[in-house]
């Protein structure tokens, strides 16, 4: 409290439609990130414009590609990465910290893995990416069993039935975060049948996110990492 207390920047910016969280990267670690999805190009200018007063890094979630090309008009250095859907304002952390996997079970999950790799990269985490192992096919995964048992993080992202997060949990001493994806056939009902399969696994050592939640992944693997 008495590292808040000496703090001068404002604790909250109200921008009457935003109330910005000044003191998010004092409590948590990192800055608050810019949830983009539903807010007008004029509003995220005015959000982006006022944390860069008192932030150099700013990091914009679930921004669409149709967004960023406006954005980047009134903010040049603006980087975007695709599939990740992440705006970046700022400097890349160069720490390479720790060392994390992120795994996928199929290719359909590719972009919720990205939203976190990216998100640790940026946060200067040593990332390495596995894509499409998933349980229909799982002597694809035999090649990485050493990376898997030296990791200190795993991310599993799987949507089906998503029993690849026992598996690879049961392959490792590492944290193992599990990421339920939307992708699936009719039964998955939008990825809670994932959800549900990875609540109940069976193997200790994992925790499991809200269903396509990359960066809340992502953020997690960085707090273990810390």
């Amino acid at each position: 409290m008495n590292n808040f207390l000496k703090n001068k920047k404002p604790q909250i910016i109200d921008l009457n439609f935003a109330r910005i969280d000044t003191w998010r990267r004092e409590r948590r670690g990192f800055p608050e990130i810019i949830y983009s999805s539903g807010k007008t190009i004029k509003q995220l200018i005015k959000i982006i414009t006022a944390f860069k007063k008192y932030e150099d890094t700013i990091l914009l979630s679930r921004l669409s590609y149709s967004q960023y090309k406006v954005l980047k008009k009134a903010f040049p250095t603006l980087k975007y990465f695709k599939l990740a859907r992440i705006g970046f304002l700022g400097k890349k952390v160069y720490k390479k910290k720790g060392n994390v996997l992120v795994i996928t079970a199929g290719t359909a999950d590719i972009p919720v893995a990205e939203e976190a790799a990216v998100f640790l990269e940026l946060t200067g985490n040593n990332v390495e990416r596995i894509y499409d192992v998933g349980a229909s096919g799982i002597h694809r995964l035999e090649p990485f069993k050493e990376k898997i048992q030296n990791a200190k993080v795993i991310i599993v992202v799987a949507g089906m039935e998503a029993a690849l997060l026992s598996i690879v949990s049961g392959l490792t001493k590492a944290a193992v975060i599990g990421v339920p994806t939307s992708f699936g056939y009719g039964a998955s009902f939008g990825g809670l049948g994932a959800l549900l399969g990875m609540l109940n696994c069976c193997s200790l050592g994992t925790v499991v996110v809200n269903i396509d939640g990359g960066l809340v992944a992502g953020y997690f693997a960085d707090l273990i990492n810390r």
